[in-house]
């Protein structure tokens, strides 16, 4: 997210409207307040299993804040097929891995288990497919011999922070060709 904010000056086509989070104690609030960046959080956990009462308080937060483009980064709730619809063509997200290999959680360690000779990550668009959508970009680092998950994960990471910004540029101008970074 931060990554994302900073990029967003100069010539940049978009500029950030809102931070967020289903987790009103996730850092990002914090550092995109001490960037003048507005800020909200929708507690997930008190609207139990009513996904549709908690995807209805993020909407309306949404609609006052008026975004054009939304850029998910941390966000580990899956969104039902209804709230992706209203999105549509509108909604993007980073995923540590390189689609559509290892879809969904623990990314890292399913590659190393694998014995893939390289990793790395994507933005996509979001659609109702989990980590499914249009690839819009990604970005490879190598396997090395004795990786753990964490290390891989602290390898992947600059790499999503240099991706994210160079994809959402390209999008907010309206070009959806994909960015592939070595």
């Amino acid at each position: 997210m931060v990554a994302l904010a900073e990029s967003m000056v100069g010539d940049h086509p978009a500029r950030p409207v809102l931070v967020l989070s289903n987790d009103p104690t996730a850092g990002g609030l914090e550092k995109a307040a001490a960037m003048g960046i507005p800020t909200a959080a929708i507690d997930h956990r008190g609207f139990g299993k009513d996904r549709a009462a908690f995807e209805a308080a993020l909407q309306a937060e949404l609609e006052k804040a008026r975004p054009d483009i939304l850029c998910l980064a941390g966000f580990m709730r899956i969104l039902t097929p209804e709230f992706i619809e209203g999105w549509a063509g509108r909604m993007l997200n980073i995923h540590p891995s390189l689609l559509p290999k290892y879809r969904g959680l623990h990314t890292h360690a399913r590659a190393l288990e694998a014995g893939d000779a390289e990793h790395g990550c994507t933005v996509h668009e979001v659609t109702a497919e989990l980590d499914g959508g249009p690839i819009l970009g990604q970005a490879r680092v190598p396997v090395l011999p004795g990786d753990t998950p964490e290390s891989l994960a602290a390898r992947v990471l600059p790499m999503e922070h240099r991706l994210y910004p160079a994809v959402l540029r390209r999008f907010a101008a309206g070009d959806r060709r994909p960015v592939f970074l070595p």
